[in-house]
């Protein structure tokens, strides 16, 4: 019996066999570089790059940027078979033609380096003008443009002084849904938001302005729980709680940024913060009756936190209570819309909310909260520019709550503005 020897290669063995064909590949190719020349050797990779762009039968957009490539293309796509499958060809191979029988795809040669050569020349020719001989006026009044163009920007007239900008939000950041709710909200359990409901630059593209000529109140303030104090209020004395915070919001929005503002106090929670909102409701309905200059509506809130939580930042030396934009949808996860809470200016107040935080944070980083979104509608349906607004919790001392005024009425005249 004759025995065959086998003969088992080790990966030591396998390795050097690749490494001798890698060294055989590359000094054939050289070879073949040299005998036919560089020029020909581009040509020819070059075609068997379009040609395997047909069979993977990529979309447009992989070389339809490059006009010189997307014209070596549509050279060979005016060549093609009509109705023929990119998917399915190969070239050389035959396919059947509407039943005609077998036809062989034709291709055209294309030399992509000369290609490539006579379009950019045709491309530098067309876009490359002699240049024309400037004036001295005209060089002058180019002076006087580039003179002005780098002065800063002109103030607002009657518009006060702002703070310094501490940092740019660039919306390119947020165009995806997911990034925009991470950075920008708190989405409560009980409801859901959805990537065509927040939208970073529809909702940023909204005009939020406030005609300030109008005769009247401009801006409503009102409290839906206007029993809410702080740390050290001064029980029974409103002025002391979230009513007083308001008062001064109203003083400052009327006399440093020249808004006319309605102050509201009615109590609606004074029994009990049970059905509050719905308590609130028919006056806030009246007071916007009464007053149809009003554009602007503000609930004024104070949160409710752990104890150990302290929601207060340093801001110019002063202590500050921090604050939160709060938005209600009308959707909840166990009933989806819901169709007794309608509000018709849901997008616009998403869109107002939003845009206090922007300013809100390129302004005064650290100072707010993220958006806080919930099921209901609480009473957010009367006006589009509705927001409510959680100032500070019950373990901030008035005068935090009271320092973060300052700041809060800035960024909403900056929004109103549409600065």
């Amino acid at each position: 019996m004759v025995r065959v020897k086998q003969f088992v290669f080790s990966a030591k063995s396998r390795l050097r066999v690749r490494r001798w064909v890698l060294l055989s590949g590359v000094f054939l190719l050289l070879l073949v570089f040299l005998r036919l020349g560089r020029k020909e050797v581009i040509g020819f990779l070059g075609k068997m790059l379009v040609v395997r762009i047909y069979e993977l039968d990529l979309p447009i957009a992989v070389y339809g940027r490059n006009p010189l490539l997307s014209e070596i293309f549509r050279t060979q796509e005016e060549t093609k078979p009509e109705g023929a499958d990119l998917a399915s060809d190969r070239l050389g191979e035959p396919k059947a033609q509407n039943g005609e029988g077998m036809k062989q795809r034709e291709w055209k040669e294309v030399d992509i380096t000369e290609q490539m050569i006579k379009e950019n020349r045709r491309f530098q020719e067309q876009n490359m003008e002699e240049p024309e001989e400037i004036s001295s006026e005209e060089s002058q009044a180019i002076e006087k443009v580039e003179e002005i163009t780098e002065q800063p920007p002109v103030r607002e007239e009657g518009s006060p002084e702002r703070s310094e900008k501490k940092k740019e939000v660039d919306l390119e950041n947020y165009i995806l849904y997911e990034d925009l709710l991470s950075e920008f909200y708190t989405v409560d359990p009980g409801t859901r938001a959805s990537s065509t409901m927040l939208n970073a630059e529809k909702m940023m593209g909204m005009d939020m302005k406030v005609n300030r000529d109008t005769q009247g109140p401009q801006i409503l303030i009102y409290h839906t729980h206007s029993q809410e104090a702080f740390a050290d209020s001064k029980e029974g004395d409103v002025q002391t709680g979230i009513v007083g915070v308001g008062e001064k919001l109203a003083d400052l929005l009327s006399g440093q940024y020249g808004y006319q503002v309605l102050h509201c106090t009615e109590e609606f929670d004074k029994k009990s913060r049970d059905e509050a909102y719905s308590r609130a409701l028919p006056a806030l309905q009246k007071l916007l009756e009464e007053n149809p200059s009003i554009q602007v509506v503000i609930d004024l809130h104070r949160d409710e936190m752990p104890e150990k939580t302290k929601l207060v930042t340093e801001l110019n030396g002063k202590p500050t209570a921090r604050f939160m934009f709060f938005n209600g949808l009308s959707w909840s996860k166990k009933t989806g819309q819901i169709s007794y809470l309608k509000n018709t200016n849901l997008q616009t107040n998403l869109a107002f909310s939003f845009q206090l935080q922007v300013k809100a944070k390129e302004y005064f980083p650290g100072l707010t909260r993220k958006i806080y979104l919930k099921q209901y509608r609480y009473n957010m349906h009367l006006c589009p520019k509705t927001t409510l607004i959680e100032l500070g919790a019950q373990n901030n001392t008035v005068e935090e709550a009271m320092n973060a005024c300052e700041p809060l009425a800035e960024i909403l005249d900056m929004v109103l503005r549409g600065e």
